[in-house]
């Protein structure tokens, strides 16, 4: 049994740009787990409307 796994787990939410207005994306957020249960996020990133993969601070999110 590991004690220490990573795990990738994707989410729909919705992220405001100044360009495009409000958007729903898919952000995927790679979590550091101990014992099962998640106690450190290393990582998370969306998918635009385009293809490109983006970091998470782009966007802001409040208006």
């Amino acid at each position: 049994m590991k004690l220490i796994s990573i795990k990738r787990e994707t989410k729909n939410e919705e992220r405001f740009t100044p360009k495009m207005g409000v958007l729903q994306t898919k952000v995927t957020y790679v979590k550091k787990q101990f014992l099962n249960l998640p106690y450190k996020t290393l990582h998370k990133y969306r998918q635009t409307y385009y293809g490109e993969v983006k970091d998470c601070d782009d966007c802001i999110l409040t208006r």
